[in-house]
């Protein structure tokens, strides 16, 4: 399984919540300005001590409420081991909290009449195409921000992590079979949504970057936000994606999102992003203008297909347009999170009756800290007081995210059967493969080794290590170097290898290509 990627897809999405769910709402009387000023106290020395105690190595956070922004902090680096402090105009990669703002993107476009929400992608962008022809033909925008046009959450992630660039793995989309039937089944789709983004702006002319710029990122005054990651990257005061390594925080690999922009590929700061908030918070009105209508905006929080239940409470939860929408125990909220593998960690949560959002950024993965600090914030604001250690309850949650699949991964191929069968010689195997979704493939000897080679003019290159007979094992995650995954032949009885499966590009059946020649 391939871990690379932005992870708010994965199952453990269908239960994220930006807030837990419990079956009461404290009344809104009880939000006096006294009961947030102590909230905001008490939230400052809780991200003070997460840090101090090495939960990241860096976050910032914004709180709004009605319209003024009422705290905006950075706390601790923005890489480990360099003097570099976060503040409130520290950029960081937000990751899939990028869902909400670009569907803010596109209320905007559809307040302008350039599309509506029920804008057909057929009429859009006529060459997209999904495997059954039916859905294709009435798939909409809508479809596409609310993750129920039927495509699995992983479609096109496989191909982003072998370097394939947006239109190649948007026409790619139409090989992948669907996952559930056409509007009947919630999956979270980073490259379905992006589509949705990118067929929303075709009419303007321009590219999707430059839409979000003009439509929202300038008009807020969000001067360090960008759905570019060349300008993420020329920025000074950027925040370093972290993993652990051998029980510590490192700053280790850089993570280019600009395939699936719209989903994923935002970088921002917690003060441009908390003018996103006000505008989100007044329905449409920045600083006593009308910038996007009410009616246009108001549907990205309507809540349309149920993702699951709260891994915290068991409560149940909705996706609206690029939105989580929940009935939670302090009345309702709409949020998203998001999260990078590779060390990025994000959530907004808004509490609509109250006028009162928060958004924080982190720059390390794993961890629950955005929701537990969030999470505890409500707490103080609504109640007066923390109701259990959320922090923990939500780290417990990133702790295992992967663990039981690498665990498995690691059992099945920990030592080859005994006894084990040998290898043919390299010509069995060398060769190149192909099929529609993949692309090309070649398999080449290196030395007494072989050597994977995939993606677009063949530059991603994984070393295959002989396990047993015609299986082979590689290492493709660079943030689980010790997670290996399988690439498995089958021989003919010509001697040669007529088809290989491998097993990291196999997640929607898609992983097998045949022989093409030598």
């Amino acid at each position: 399984m391939r871990l690379n990627r932005n992870l708010c897809q994965w199952r453990v999405w269908v239960f994220i919540a930006a807030m837990a769910l419990w079956p009461h709402a404290a009344p809104a009387d009880s939000l006096t300005p006294e009961r947030i000023t102590a909230a905001l106290s008490k939230l400052e020395a809780l991200a003070e001590a997460a840090v101090a105690d090495g939960a990241v190595p860096g976050l910032a956070i914004g709180v709004v409420r009605d319209d003024e922004v009422i705290f905006l902090k950075g706390f601790g680096h923005r890489e480990v081991g360099k003097p570099e402090t976060v503040d409130a105009d520290t950029v960081f990669q937000i990751a899939s909290l990028s869902k909400p703002v670009s569907a803010t993107v596109v209320a905007a476009l559809v307040s302008d009449r350039i599309v509506s929400w029920d804008s057909k992608i057929a009429d859009l962008d006529p060459a997209f195409r999904l495997a059954d022809p039916y859905p294709a033909s009435q798939l909409t925008v809508r479809d596409l921000f609310s993750h129920r046009s039927g495509l699995p959450g992983t479609a096109g992630d496989d191909l982003e992590d072998i370097g394939y660039d947006r239109v190649e793995i948007l026409h790619r989309l139409r090989f992948v079979p669907p996952s559930s039937s056409f509007r009947a089944g919630y999956s979270y789709s980073n490259f379905g949504l992006t589509e949705g983004a990118v067929a929303a702006a075709t009419p303007t002319g321009k590219p999707w970057e430059q839409v979000a710029e003009e439509k929202l990122y300038r008009p807020l005054g969000m001067a360090s936000t960008s759905s570019r990651h060349s300008d993420f990257v020329k920025r000074t005061n950027r925040a370093a994606l972290h993993v652990k390594v051998d029980g510590a925080w490192a700053a280790r690999i850089e993570r280019d999102p600009d395939a699936q922009a719209p989903a994923g590929g935002v970088s921002s700061t917690a003060r441009d992003l908390s003018q996103w908030v006000r505008l989100i918070l007044h329905n449409g009105v920045y600083a006593g203008k009308t910038l996007i209508a009410a009616d246009a905006l108001s549907q990205t929080h309507v809540p349309l297909i149920a993702r699951g239940n709260n891994p915290v409470s068991g409560g149940a939860s909705f996706y609206g347009l690029g939105w989580n929408v929940e009935f939670g125990r302090h009345g309702l909220s709409w949020g998203h999170a998001g999260a990078f593998s590779v060390g990025a960690r994000t959530l907004v949560t808004v509490f609509p009756k109250e006028k009162l959002g928060i958004v924080i950024v982190a720059n390390a993965f794993p961890t629950g800290l955005p929701e537990g600090l969030s999470d505890s914030f409500a707490d103080l604001v609504f109640d007066g007081k923390v109701e259990k250690d959320w922090v923990k309850a939500w780290n417990d949650i990133y702790a295992g995210l992967f663990g039981p699949a690498v665990a498995a991964a690691k059992a099945a191929y920990a030592a080859p059967p005994s006894p084990s069968r040998r290898a043919g010689p390299g010509s069995v195997y060398a060769g190149r493969y192909a099929n529609d979704f993949i692309g090309d493939a070649i398999v080449s000897k290196a030395g007494d080794d072989l050597v994977l080679k995939v993606g677009p003019a063949a530059g991603r290159s994984y070393s295959l290590r002989h396990f047993d007979g015609d299986l082979f094992l590689t290492f493709p995650d660079a943030e689980t170097p010790d997670s290996p995954s399988g690439v498995s032949f089958v021989v003919g009885a010509d001697g040669k290898a007529s088809a290989m499966t491998v097993g990291f590009l196999d997640d929607n059946h898609l992983g097998t290509l045949q022989r093409v020649g030598d």
